[in-house]
């Protein structure tokens, strides 16, 4: 290629920020580091080389209605993106799940008669509800990238082609982390249980979830006083939990970036954790959690009148039985996470083996490497070479 290539980004949210770092490293190795990157990202995008046009702490908004407040903001994000790529010019646009924010993107890239290859990576889970956006979508993008197995065959049929790539949790090193050194470093000896508590990266989750989740902790403590507490945590929401946690009478640490959170799940003995890309990892890491979640009563009701799914953890979906414990809207509550967390520490291990081999474990090319050749086949038939 006669010059680097221009690639444009856009992640709404710190897991979409998470999978866009792998694809940047990914594309980096595959152009010999001849590519520059614009667009929107977050603290892991920014370390590959990213300059975000703005925070994505304003988009990373979950809840029918905890969204409304926000609107004003994010369409004029939307307006200072379209104009940002009318001046950079790129040669492909790839925008990653969210799919809310996505597919306005792309809407308004056609509105605006901006012809740049765009493609989109994370396929809105149509299976559980909205199984319109996979017509929408096939009208705006030129490719589809999904975690799945089962989710091409819902895209194709409107002439979208979508290929399924597997899951990048697969590649994030979950499972590589390192107990001793997390223990050496924070002085946690051996005679401690550490506990993970991953109460989510948007602000509304914060809001739901860290009471409960304190005051289930709190509980715990009482009962067994050897317990050490780690907050794996993101730049959207760090500064909040910092604040929510001060002054905290149970010994706690906050930590922050990929290395840090996959060593504390090497030294811990349970999670507990908002619902997620999150359980994944905890999952490939080999750490009994559950998950728990939380929104506004409204919100709730909307979401059991419009899911049409059995669970919403991804393990549970692929087995089509609950491996991990779902304890969700009125169920989330302190006496049944406290139960539940009691039972999992008896118990111990969650057999998700087999569910874990669904996305992608052993395939040999990750799912980032997939992406970054696709993007770059897709830059040369457009005739970038």
């Amino acid at each position: 290629m006669n010059k680097p290539l221009c690639i444009y980004l856009i992640a709404g949210e710190p897991s979409g920020d998470l999978l866009g770092s792998r694809i940047m490293r990914a594309l980096k190795k595959q152009t010999n580091n001849a590519v520059c990157f614009e667009g929107v990202g977050g603290e892991t995008m920014t370390k590959e080389g990213l300059s975000s046009l703005f925070d994505i702490k304003d988009l990373a908004v979950m809840g029918f209605v905890e969204v409304l407040p926000s609107i004003p903001r994010i369409l004029k994000h939307l307006n200072e993106i379209i104009t940002d790529i009318r001046q950079k010019k790129p040669d492909i646009i790839m925008t990653i799940d969210s799919f809310s924010f996505s597919i306005r993107v792309h809407q308004k890239l056609k509105k605006n008669g901006i012809d740049i290859p765009h493609i989109h990576c994370v396929a809105p889970q149509v299976w559980a509800w909205k199984k319109e956006r996979a017509k929408t979508l096939g009208q705006y993008v030129q490719h589809l990238f999904c975690l799945l197995p089962s989710e091409p065959a819902y895209f194709t049929p409107y002439g979208l082609t979508a290929e399924f790539v597997g899951h990048p949790v697969i590649e994030g090193g979950a499972d590589k982390g390192n107990a001793h050194l997390f223990r050496q470093k924070y002085n946690i000896s051996d005679d401690k249980n550490v506990l993970c508590l991953l109460p989510g990266s948007r602000k509304n989750e914060i809001k739901y979830l860290v009471p409960i989740f304190k005051s289930v902790v709190e509980r715990l403590y009482q009962k067994y006083p050897n317990l050490v507490v780690i907050i794996p945590t993101v730049d959207t929401v760090a500064d909040k939990l910092k604040t929510y946690f001060s002054a905290w009478h149970v010994p706690y640490i906050i930590v922050q970036g990929e290395k840090e959170r996959y060593d504390s799940f090497a030294a811990a003995q349970m999670a507990i954790a908002a619902s997620g890309t999150v359980s994944l990892e905890l999952a490939l890491a080999g750490v009994p959690h559950l998950i728990a979640y939380k929104v506004s009563k409204l919100s709730g009701w909307l979401a059991r009148k419009l899911l049409k799914i059995k669970y919403v953890n991804l393990i549970n979906l692929q087995m089509d039985k609950e491996i991990i414990p779902e304890l969700l809207q009125e169920d989330c509550t302190v006496e049944k996470i406290l139960e539940t967390t009691e039972n999992l520490i008896q118990t111990g291990q969650q057999d998700t083996t087999q569910a874990l081999s669904c996305f992608g474990i052993g395939s040999g090319t990750t799912p980032s490497e997939k992406i970054a050749l696709k993007m770059i086949e897709m830059v040369e038939k457009n005739g970038r070479a």
